[in-house]
Parts: structure tokens; sequence; C-alpha cells
């Protein structure tokens, strides 16, 4: 019984591992087009965007509440005393106003005092002034999606970079690796036939550096790759002890060696640039419909209380603690102010300069741009000439590293032209690994100077 239950054990822990390594296999492993996505929907930098964008909309639901009523609401309770004189008191609002006829007393009688009312303010029309300011939040608005959409796009653009970077540093190992053991096939070379007598001890020496400096450089490749995974990420989200990239079609020619051209005006950031002039000139806008009168519908219902009467006398202990004297208004006024003409024309001229200076900066930015894509296609077009003139030099490296053992074995080399022959043939494997790496890099360099990722995602 015993027996069975441990087999049954084990059988569960068996079949426990399989799931858990087939869920888990290839949790790290990411796509280009993955990364690209991870990074465009999880980098922080886009997070703050979108809150920024989000605080933008907002701006849009404040700016339609100038289309409401106003209603204000006061209560008031006081002690004071009631003296009041004849004169005039210019407009402040340190010394509190008293109503009521002057009885010509000084003394410091006080009473209770009591206040409560309502009053509902709404402006029939504005001159488009409340429809020009909605427009200038949804052009705020408009701008900081734009900053979201170059945000998302930047980031993408940076994760596919480092996606390729990752590639090229495991090519990079994959060409040290077979340097190393080409390495040591000549120390073992060089070992035996100096312990045959038939080579200086020199050579061994030689060969035994070579090898070490084999190991060296696959080290040092090993920790590009383990550099570069910490770049990838950043970008996607994954621990880059746990992250692989799937290589997909990025280790071959692709098929189309070129982009094909667009305007940079579609670039995200020519658009949010476009939208910065935009906003400008909507707070331009909203500006031109300040200088108007404002009219307002006004409505008030009040009600006070007070311990003084009329004939100099007060009531009792009590009276004006609570509001019994009732009134209601019903009016409109009109305000106009008729100065803050200067103060607008500043303020016009402040925003024209504004708009000349996001205007240029525009200018800048395709100037910037374009420039971008000229040297990313000319860096396409050296990495095509390249992956053209790689076969032959790699072929001749090889050739010249056979020869040179041949040689050497013969006994009519020495072993520094075995060791700069073996040198060669891991430059020109090198080379020859990256050279389609650095097409889609260039390619990909030309995509995003042009503001599209999709021929490279594609």
């Amino acid at each position: 019984m015993r027996k069975q239950q441990t087999v049954r054990f084990l059988r569960g822990s068996i079949l426990a591992a399989i799931v858990f390594a087939a869920t888990t296999a290839g949790y790290g492993q990411v796509t280009i087009s993955q990364a690209v996505e991870k990074a465009s929907q999880n980098y922080p930098a886009i997070r703050v965007s979108v809150e920024q964008q989000a605080a933008a909309a907002a701006g849009i639901q404040l700016a339609r509440t100038s289309y409401l009523p106003k209603v204000d609401f006061t209560a008031q309770l006081n002690r004071a005393s009631r003296n009041n004189v004849f004169g005039l008191m210019l407009p402040q609002s340190t010394i509190p106003s008293i109503s009521g006829p002057v009885l010509g007393t000084n003394n410091l009688t006080n009473v209770w005092g009591s206040a409560v009312g309502g009053l509902v303010s709404w402006e029939p029309f504005d001159f488009g002034l409340r429809k020009a300011n909605v427009e200038t939040a949804e052009a705020t608005r408009n701008r900081a999606q734009a900053a979201v959409a170059r945000n998302r796009f930047e980031a993408g653009a940076a994760a596919a970079d480092a996606f390729l970077t990752v590639l090229a540093a495991e090519q990079v190992v994959a060409v040290a690796k077979a340097a190393g053991q080409r390495a040591k096939a000549v120390q073992t070379m060089v070992g035996a036939l100096v312990r045959a007598d038939l080579r200086p001890g020199a050579d061994l020496s030689r060969a035994d550096a070579e090898a070490a400096m084999a190991t060296t450089q696959l080290i040092q490749a090993e920790q590009a790759v383990a550099i570069a995974k910490v770049g990838l990420s950043q970008w996607v989200g994954i621990p880059a002890a746990q992250l692989t990239v799937d290589r997909g079609p990025f280790l071959g020619v692709p098929s189309t060696l070129d982009v094909a051209p667009m305007g940079v005006a579609n670039h995200p950031a020519a658009k949010e640039q476009t939208l910065a002039v935009e906003e400008v000139k909507a707070r331009e806008k909203a500006l031109d419909k300040t200088y108007y009168p404002k009219f307002n519908s006004q409505g008030a219902l009040y009600a006070r209380g007070s311990g003084a009467n009329t004939d100099g006398t007060t009531g009792g202990a009590f009276s004006g603690f609570g509001p019994n004297i009732q009134n209601w208004a019903l009016g409109f006024s009109v305000t106009f102010p008729v100065m803050d003409i200067y103060s607008l024309r500043i303020r016009k001229q402040v925003e024209q300069q504004h708009e000349k200076t996001e205007a240029a900066r525009y200018d800048q930015m395709l100037l910037e741009l374009n420039t971008r894509v000229e040297t990313a296609r000319a860096q396409l077009d050296g990495a095509r000439r390249v992956l053209a003139s790689l076969p032959p030099q790699l072929k001749a490296a090889r050739d010249g590293v056979d020869q040179a053992t041949a040689r050497y074995k013969a006994g009519l080399g020495n072993i520094v032209e075995t060791a700069e022959a073996q040198r060669l043939l891991a430059q020109s494997e090198i080379d020859e690994s990256l050279a389609k790496l650095n097409i889609w890099r260039a390619m990909l360099a030309v995509a995003a100077a042009q503001g599209d990722l999709s021929p490279i995602l594609k």
C-alpha cells in the first residue's frame, strides 16, 4: 500500500513538473513586435504623458463649466455695535459697512445681526469667449495626446534597437566561441610539434597566448550580451536574467533592402509640434474674444435680522439673532473693462511671439528629421555594399587559415602567420555575422527617422 502511494506521489510530481515547464517555457522570450508593444505600453515615461493627457482632458470639462450659472450662498451671524455716520468710503476690504440711518450716537451698545441669502448669476451671451476657451483646452488636450503618441513611438523604436543590439552581441559570442575552438586546435597542434622537437618552445607559448586571448574575447562578448539584455529589459519589463530574444528573420537577408520613402511631416514628433502651434493659435483666438462687455443676468433672495431699531432703541437679548426681514431681486448688469485693451494687446503680442517660436521649432524639427533620414539611408547604402563584399572576404580568410596551417605543419611557415590568419578569419566571421543585422538596423534607423516602424515589424 505504501509502495503504491509512493508511486502515485512520484507520478503526480513528475506531471506537475511537466505542466510547470510547459507553462513557463519561453516566459522571457520576446519577439521584436512584442518588445515594441511592451515598451510602448509600460515604459514609465509613457505613463507620465498619459496622466498629463488625462489632466488636459479634464481641463476641457473645466472650461465647459463656464456655461453653467454661478450660484453663491452666504450666511452670517455677528454681534456688533451700531454707530453709523454719513460720508464716503472708498471701496476696500478692511472696514465693515453698516446699513441703516445715522442716529447720531457714539457708544458701544451692541446687538445681534444675521443674514442669509443666495445669488444666481449667468452670462446669456459672451461673444464666443467660452467657446474659444473650450477650444483652447481641446488644443491642449490634442497636444498632450500627440505627446503620448510620440513617447510611445520613441520607446518602441528604442526597444527595437535594443532588441537588435542583443542579437548582434549574441552573434559575436557565437563567433568568439568558434574562434576559441580553433585557437585550442592550433594550441594542440603546436604542442604536439613542440613535444616532437619539430618546433621551438616559443611557438607553444604564442599558441597558449592566442588561446588565452580567445577565451578573454569570449568572456567580453558574453559580458556585452548581458549588458545588452539589461538595456532591453528596461523597455520590456522582463528581468535580464530571464530574457531571451526570438531571432525571427533578423539573421537572414531582408526580402527587400530598402524602406519606402515617407514625408517626415507624419512623424509623431512633427505632429506634436504642429499641434503646439495650433495650441498657441487657440490662445490667441481666446484673447480676441476677451475685450467685450460682460453681460450678467442675476437673481437674489436674502433675509436679514438686526437687534437695532431705527429710533435708536434695541430689541431683546436675542433680537436679530435670526434673519426675519426678506427681500428678493432680479436684474441685468453690464461691465466693460475699458482699460484692459492695453494689457490684452501686450498679451496677444506675447502669444504671437510664442507662435513664431513654435513655428520655428517645427521647421527645425523637420530639418533634423530629414537629416536623420538621409543619415540612415547613407548607413543603409553602406551596409548593403558591405554585405555584398563580404563573401569573397570570408572565403579568402578561410583559405588563408587553411594555407597558413598547412605551411606551419610543413615547416614552411611560422606561428605568427598562423595566428594572424586565425585573427583575420575571426574578424571576417564577425563582419559576416553582423552584416545582415546591420542591414536590419539601418532599415530600422530609416523607419524610425520617418516615423513608421511597420516596415520592420512586418
